[in-house]
């Protein structure tokens, strides 16, 4: 069983999930030794684009997600002008 939690009104549309990419979470984000999350690469999340050298704590939303909720599950998203067009996340059980 698959749970799917999305974050764009237009990735609620089935067909547009089946289009996406997985991507790994340790593939995308690093998990550094102070227990905080770095994109290893440029990623745009909900209007807002991150990249390498800013740190996510836990309990703080960068674009309204606080990525320590879904840290392992897949993150489902698209290649967008040379960054990763984050739309959600998928928790394989």
């Amino acid at each position: 069983m698959k749970t799917f939690l999305c974050y764009t009104e237009r990735s609620t549309n089935y067909f547009f999930y089946i289009m996406q990419n997985n991507y790994k979470f340790l593939d995308v984000f690093q998990e550094n030794a102070d227990g905080s999350l770095t994109p290893k690469r440029q990623i745009h999340v909900n209007g807002i684009t991150f990249g390498p050298g800013v740190n996510f704590q836990k309990g703080v939303a960068f674009g309204g997600i606080d990525f320590h909720l879904y840290k392992y599950w897949d993150i489902v998203g698209q290649e967008q002008n040379g960054a990763l067009n984050i739309t959600g996340f998928v928790q394989q059980e």
